[in-house]
């Protein structure tokens, strides 16, 4: 492998991670991401969300990147986790270009949190605002009640997506070619998942064993 974590310290690896402390204007979110929400021990990354409001936010949640720490074009990309669920709770493993453009994405794992048995695998492609994109959703377990295997095989022309080791969706149109970096977050709120309501549980936890 040419890069990998697998969580054995006692904090999060400032020489491969960014924790994020930001809070983003994208998909409507209400998250406020605070840096000491990512946290490592006994060998999990864990990033909590709450509902503790922060600089102007509803909620608090974490996002861990490897930007400009970490880059790759092609190749295998794996984590093995544990995901937060309820209502307004949207847990992803994703990719973004290292030339900070997008699109592309990559989207090898989406939960919404009402649905914690279904997870999506996507890819982004053209050039914004005539952008598409293509998702493949799969019906599982409940991926909050144990820890799976979250895979992509990215190649030229194709993408290969796995989840536990089974492959689950192929997309070969307009696939990216040029070097991404790692991006794990919680999202709270947004367009796609909805918001927190009386359902929610806080705080949740998405556990991750290694990438």
């Amino acid at each position: 492998s040419t890069w990998s974590d697998e969580f054995l310290g006692t904090g999060l690896n400032n020489t491969k991670w960014n924790a994020t402390n930001a809070a983003y204007t994208k998909n409507n979110e209400a998250q406020y991401y605070i840096s000491t929400y990512a946290t490592v021990g006994s060998g999990i990354m864990t990033l909590r969300s709450d509902n503790v409001p922060r600089n102007g936010r509803q909620y608090s949640s974490a996002e861990v990147t490897t930007r400009n720490k970490f880059s790759q074009k092609y190749g295998r990309f794996e984590a093995k986790a544990m995901l937060p669920k309820t209502q307004g709770i949207w847990p992803a493993f994703w990719m973004l270009p290292a030339s900070g453009g997008w699109p592309p994405e990559i989207d090898i794992m989406e939960m919404l949190g009402h649905e914690p048995n279904k997870v999506y695998m996507s890819n982004h492609f053209g050039v914004w605002p005539n952008n598409g994109y293509q998702t493949t959703p799969f019906t599982g377990p409940d991926f909050s009640l144990g820890y799976h295997t979250f895979t992509v095989d990215w190649d030229p022309g194709r993408l290969q997506f796995y989840v536990d080791d089974v492959l689950r969706a192929t997309h070969t149109t307009n696939v990216p070619a040029e070097p991404f970096y790692i991006i794990l977050n919680t999202a709270v709120g947004g367009d796609w998942p909805g918001y927190p309501n009386g359902s929610t549980v806080f705080p949740q936890f998405y556990r991750v064993d290694y990438v």
